[in-house]
């Protein structure tokens, strides 16, 4: 039932064709990376390294770089653990498929964390700087950990079941860190640990972290779990695992995972903050340096054999795209349970992630289809944006299950066809100004900054939305290159970003006056100006990229024949969302030439991973 330790999974997808090893030697700075984002984008195999560059730890990436190789690592406890999800969301359906649910008690016990008096995570002691040093993109600030599971507790409810496990970017290197005594955690204050460390500083107690690494592959999913606050992983790790999760506490220090094929520990000075960054981060860009909160190392375990998991993020799709949809598949039916009338919700992978959501709600109580406007839409909106990390968002786009029994978020085209063919723009655009962003993205006004906007549709399609560019289509001076990113999508090539004193360019609003709102260009409803307009309407996972997270809706949302009544803003003609580069965005995530080309090199000597490089 489950893996225990990372060993037993690592050789079982060894026996299972799943994973492959790397004898020849390999360099933790960027070169592995290079060869993980390559391997993971062929749909390759889990890669086992055994020869790391100056460090005596071998390091396995692409644990989860399929969800077919997830499902599989997870076979023997995953349909258990829906099973319970199915009856947190209808306890009734225990009465309805009693046979369906008679393994469902031994899972919930499973949940329950043991205490076990030693473990084999302290059976040896090391260093920070022996530790595998993975540095994923040329400008990052140092070595990070990306896989890390990071404990705490909050000093004024203490206990494992009331325990937060989450995966916070861990800096071991680099910056002002005093070499093996100190390393950054980054983490947003409305996390968990931030509650905890919160607490910790009103009580005057230390703030006590441990950071797990490796371990049951169940630990990991589960330090990426949105679960509610106060409801400890260690509990959903159980499930997943097949096992009670092991924890032992040597002295008066917090509880260690028994497991784990390393664990760090330390204590947070309150009083102490340092530059953390940068880091090449899921949105496609660096996260800069910023000050974050520093732990002050005590102790460095690992057990014998250990393995260092790593992954690489960076513009998705990567390996944490696979997280996003086996979390999907597990907490979706949630939703409904939650926000009452909201049917789905999908955090657009492609965007990255918190940048841009799709809902389906229900107006329920509106019946009169001739007088029909969002009106409970925009409740659900709210009750959506008001949900952990959903309250990160910057667009929120729902529409009406009503008027479209079949729409699927997962067909993200044809549901940007569908709220593009009803929305109303003088009608159904509502803004959030001066509000909170995601830490890691740049488009707002500074870190945590910006705004967020819901667009909804309700009601039969108003609009044919056109699939080509017209040969004549005329655009003002310094706009050329109209291209279609999708049916109603027009990209068209700005001029490069050029603020005035204010930090505003005023050229998008010239655009816009430039047109009449019976002008031809109006037929497409969302016009996007950008830097490369080929780039944007090459794919569909560009425009996604391109437009959402280089654009804040209340800074750089425009429209042709706008207007602003009684503080509601609109337009009569089409949309216009700036989503070029500005000066104040994070620089864009680009490889290291030399280092692609030794992978190159690897490759063509043949060997076991040259078929996916």
């Amino acid at each position: 039932m489950g893996y225990r330790t990372l060993r037993q999974c690592v050789d079982d997808l060894a026996a299972n064709g799943h994973l492959v090893r790397v004898e020849e030697e390999v360099d933790a700075r960027l070169e592995v990376a290079e060869i993980q984002r390559r391997v993971y984008r062929a749909g390759g195999p889990a890669v086992l390294f055994t020869n790391v560059k100056g460090c005596r730890f071998p390091m396995v990436s692409n644990l989860f770089g399929t969800i077919g190789r997830t499902r599989f690592i997870f076979r023997d406890t995953y349909e258990s653990v829906r099973r319970l999800i199915e009856l947190k969301i209808d306890p009734n359906s225990f009465w309805k498929s009693p046979t369906r649910y008679v393994k469902t008690p031994l899972t919930a016990f499973g949940m329950l964390p043991k205490k076990r008096s030693r473990g084999a995570v302290l059976r040896n002691v090391t260093r920070i700087s022996e530790l595998p040093q993975l540095v994923s993109w040329p400008n990052d600030g140092g070595a990070f950990i990306t896989l890390p599971q990071v404990y705490s507790e909050n000093v004024e409810q203490p206990g494992m079941m009331h325990a937060n496990l989450g995966m916070y970017r861990i800096q071991l290197s680099g910056g002002k860190y005093e070499p093996d005594r100190q390393i950054g955690l980054h983490y947003q204050i409305h996390r968990g640990i931030g509650v905890h460390q919160a607490a910790a500083i009103r009580n005057g107690q230390p703030f006590r972290v441990n950071i797990f690494v490796g371990g049951t592959p169940a630990m990991t999913l589960a330090a990426v779990m949105p679960l509610p606050e106060g409801m400890s992983e260690l509990t959903f790790a159980g499930a997943l695992a097949g096992h009670r999760i092991p924890m032992t506490a040597p002295g008066d220090s917090l509880p260690i995972y028994a497991e784990a094929d390393f664990c760090i520990t330390g204590v947070v000075d309150p009083e102490k903050m340092l530059p953390e960054g940068p880091f090449g981060d899921h949105l496609g860009y660096y996260s800069l340096a910023h000050s974050f909160p520093v732990l002050q190392v005590e102790h460095v375990y690992h057990r014998d054999g250990a393995i260092w998991p790593f992954t690489v993020v960076g513009r998705p799709p990567q390996e944490d795209t696979i997280f996003g949809e086996l979390i999907h598949e597990l907490t979706g039916p949630i939703i409904p349970t939650v926000i009452p009338g909201v049917h789905a919700v999908h955090a657009v992978d492609a965007s990255g992630v918190h940048p841009l959501l799709l809902a389906i709600g229900s107006e329920r109580y509106t019946p009169y289809r001739e007088r029909r406007r969002p009106a409970e839409l925009l409740t659900q909106a709210n009750a959506i944006l008001g949900q952990g990390q959903m309250s990160l968002a910057k667009y929120l786009l729902i529409a009406n299950r009503d008027d479209a029994s079949d729409l699927d978020l997962e067909d993200i085209e044809s549901f940007f066809q569908h709220m593009l063919a009803r929305v109303d723009w003088e009608r159904d655009l509502h803004f959030q100004t001066r509000t909170t962003i995601d830490t890691l993205d740049y488009s707002g006004s500074g870190l945590n900054e910006g705004s967020k906007v819901i667009i909804a549709a309700v009601g039969e399609a108003r609009r044919q939305l056109p699939n080509s560019v017209d040969i004549g289509l005329r655009l003002p001076e310094c706009f050329s290159e109209p291209k279609l990113c999708l049916p109603g999508v027009l990209a068209v090539r700005g001029p490069s970003f050029s603020a005035c004193d204010d930090g505003s360019d005023p050229v998008v609003q010239k655009f816009c006056d430039g047109f009449r709102v019976d002008d031809p260009i109006n037929r497409f409803p969302l016009i996007v100006i950008v830097d490369d307009s080929d780039f944007t309407a090459r794919t569909l996972n560009n425009f996604l990229w391109v437009v959402f997270t280089r654009s804040n809706p209340a800074a750089d949302v425009y429209g042709i024949g706008s207007f602003t009544d009684q503080k509601h803003w609109g337009c009569r003609g089409s949309l216009v969302i700036d989503a070029r580069i500005k000066p104040h965005h994070a620089p864009p995530l680009l490889e290291d030439s030399e280092v692609n080309r030794k992978v190159d090199a690897m490759a063509a000597r043949g060997g076991s991973l040259a078929k996916w490089l």
